[in-house]
């Protein structure tokens, strides 16, 4: 079968599939598109409509000391701007209404684990359940071959062959041809989105196109321009569509209601206080306020907090074996693998977007929990998801408990 994509390395589809984008109004999704276009695809734009705030729900969202709050990433604008691609590559352009989907999976989730005293990853959720998930699913019921975004991520195909001997003639049959897929970190390592895939399930990946994925970022803008997108010089998205230009904790403030406390060091004196801890993540240097100017010299990280006693835990030092309350191993729930860890086989972890990979070993524990064992002691949080890698290739991942 004719394929295409070997310039880009995806080999996984054939000409003239159909395929649907998910549009998000952004250059790297619009550049996707253009480029399955180009390869002889059958090519339908998807913009996927999320949840936003109404002015009725939350009018203080909207508008307080005479500004505009909530712009919902200019959700309209990325509308229109897909709308626009689509005309542009001569393309269909559709709009799938996923509110109710998102509102649930996303945004009830993160407020749930943030008034639990955990550290909840949206984006991770948004692409098992939206993009992944009611989309993916969405795509193949209307009649598409393959689904396509704008991550930075990577699809490998690996055929193997294996001589068949027959039990009873031990006559040896022609090769037995078996296929299998992984998923892979960006080519582009300062934008890798492969710790946010971690939930996509295998079976799904022969059917998943990451266009992009062996792409710098740099040069995606130059293909946008190259094309006359619209999109070719649209900064980034920053955050969670839904929020906007609103701080997250600002959005948050409106369904947790928090209280200043007590700020502790590493033998628990007080040395500060914070206005919230719900919000403040492990290794975050913002939030909270230390009294002694010597110490405000050098930034302090947060290394713990305790809800309960609305008191957070701060050290100058961040990950390091020396802080009290590093962990060497930790439990994960919800695990999905993409292979299956190797107990003893050193892998490298990563729990938290763009944090440093650490060597780390993994045992699974049955079909979705494992106990994973540091090298060295790490400052980890509850809710956070942890990715394991093996060279370029995710093995799989789960959610810290």
């Amino acid at each position: 079968m004719t394929r295409i994509w070997n310039k880009h390395k995806q080999t996984n589809t054939p000409l003239k599939r159909k395929v649907f984008v998910g549009l998000s109004g952004g250059v790297d999704s619009s550049v996707s598109a253009a480029l399955l276009k180009q390869a002889g695809c059958d090519v339908t734009g998807i913009f996927i409509k999320v949840w936003q705030p109404t002015l009725e729900q939350s009018p203080t969202l909207y508008r307080e000391k005479g500004r505009t709050l909530f712009e919902s990433c200019q959700s309209a604008d990325d509308r229109l701007d897909a709308m626009r691609v689509c005309a542009k590559l001569q393309i269909p352009f559709r709009e799938l209404d996923l509110t109710k989907e998102y509102k649930r999976a996303v945004v009830d989730y993160m407020i749930r684990e943030y008034k639990a005293g955990k550290t909840p990853n949206p984006d991770v959720m948004c692409n098992r359940f939206i993009k992944f998930g009611r989309f993916y699913d969405w795509a193949f019921k209307n009649g598409a071959d393959f689904v396509a975004t704008g991550h930075y991520s990577r699809i490998r195909k690996t055929t193997n062959y294996k001589p068949q001997i027959t039990s009873k003639s031990k006559i040896q049959n022609p090769r037995l041809q078996t296929t299998d897929y992984s998923l892979l970190t960006g080519s582009d390592s300062q934008k890798d989105q492969s710790y946010f895939l971690w939930q996509i399930r295998k079976e799904q990946l022969p059917y998943i196109l990451f266009p992009i994925g062996a792409m710098r970022k740099t040069h995606v803008r130059k293909l946008a321009k190259r094309f006359g997108l619209i999109t070719a010089d649209k900064k980034d998205s920053q955050g969670l569509c839904f929020v906007g230009k609103v701080d997250m904790k600002e959005f948050l403030g409106r369904y947790i209601k928090e209280k200043p406390g007590d700020v502790l060091d590493a033998k628990g004196n007080v040395v500060g206080e914070h206005d919230g801890g719900f919000f403040l993540t492990l290794g975050e240097r913002r939030g909270f306020r230390i009294k002694s100017t010597r110490a405000r010299m050098s930034p302090h990280y947060v290394i713990a907090k305790d809800i309960r006693k609305n008191t957070i835990t701060v050290s100058p030092k961040f990950g390091k074996k020396e802080l009290h309350n590093g962990v060497k191993s930790i439990t994960l729930k919800e695990c999905n693998w993409f292979q299956k860890p190797i107990s003893g086989k050193t892998y490298a972890a990563r729990a938290r977007y763009r944090e440093m990979l650490q060597p780390a070993k993994c045992s699974a524990k049955g079909e979705h929990t494992a106990r994973v064992a540091f090298a060295t002691p790490r400052i980890v949080a509850l809710g956070q998801s942890l990715v394991l890698y093996d060279g370029d290739a995710v093995v799989g991942g789960g959610i810290i408990a």
